[in-house]
């Protein structure tokens, strides 16, 4: 945005849903996306890892508390919802949410904070949120896809694997229709997954970029009461990544 003077609502709102690109057409890469979440993982992990480094069978901290609080959660929902055998499984689920969690609650700092810590860089712009980026939110799904891709082979084989497909809902005797049904249904996994994500979060994002072209003191006013309900979505769309992952490897673990 240019310095000698103030930006437009238009250029306000695209400067901060633009992301910090290099490269160009399909080898492009969204850097901030990839930066940011990395370096959420290696935080949130890090800590983790820690905590288990030092946890105690005492009394825990309030850190210890705050980790074992989320393992029994992560634990309590895998055991409920997954039926088949996979030792996977629970650190799947419990990297997913706590990951998700992490960069959705990116969305909770000023909207125009990371842009100007950014250019103090030469960078002009930085999406801080990288699930308000459909291409990571697409990525994570993708790796769900194919996590279930492995799970059907390990738990029926590849001939089980082709059987069910061929033969499930309407028998052998429809079978392309059957495999247009599976084809269809594998698909729209991945794509609802992603776009639920995604859309929940760059709805966040863009209600909190309108309050920010508001006077400073309505920025409160409203930007307050709209940070709080979203720490519920924030959260919400953490756990709803995860139990759907969750559900769709017990369905592909399933070989009856």
């Amino acid at each position: 945005m240019s310095e000698s003077a103030a930006p437009s609502a238009s250029e306000y709102i695209h400067h901060h849903l633009t992301n910090y690109t290099v490269g160009h057409g399909f080898w492009s890469w969204h850097v901030d996306t990839l930066a940011t979440s990395a370096a959420l993982g290696m935080l949130m992990f890090g800590i983790m890892w820690l905590v288990g480094r030092k946890a105690t069978s005492g009394v825990p901290g309030k850190l210890q508390a705050a980790v074992e609080i989320v393992l029994e959660m992560v634990q309590e929902q895998v055991h409920d919802t997954f039926h088949g055998e996979s030792k996977l499984i629970g650190p799947l689920a419990l990297t997913i949410f706590v990951w998700v969690f992490a960069i959705n609650a990116m969305d909770l700092l000023p909207v125009d904070f990371a842009p100007m810590v950014a250019g103090w860089f030469g960078v002009e712009h930085w999406k801080v949120v990288p699930t308000t980026d459909p291409n990571h939110t697409f990525a994570m799904s993708l790796t769900v896809f194919f996590l279930c891709i492995f799970g059907n082979f390990a738990a029926k084989g590849p001939m089980g694997y082709l059987k069910e497909a061929l033969t499930v809902p309407f028998g052998p005797a429809l079978a392309p229709a059957n495999l247009i049904f599976r084809i269809v249904e594998d698909l729209a996994k991945p794509i609802s997954l992603s776009l639920r994500l995604f859309g929940n979060m760059f709805a966040g994002e863009m209600v909190f970029i309108l309050i920010g072209l508001l006077p400073v003191w309505v920025q409160w006013l409203l930007g307050t009461p709209w940070a709080i309900f979203h720490i519920l979505v924030i959260t919400l769309q953490a756990f709803i990544f995860m139990i759907l992952t969750v559900i769709y490897m017990s369905m592909a673990y399933e070989s009856h």
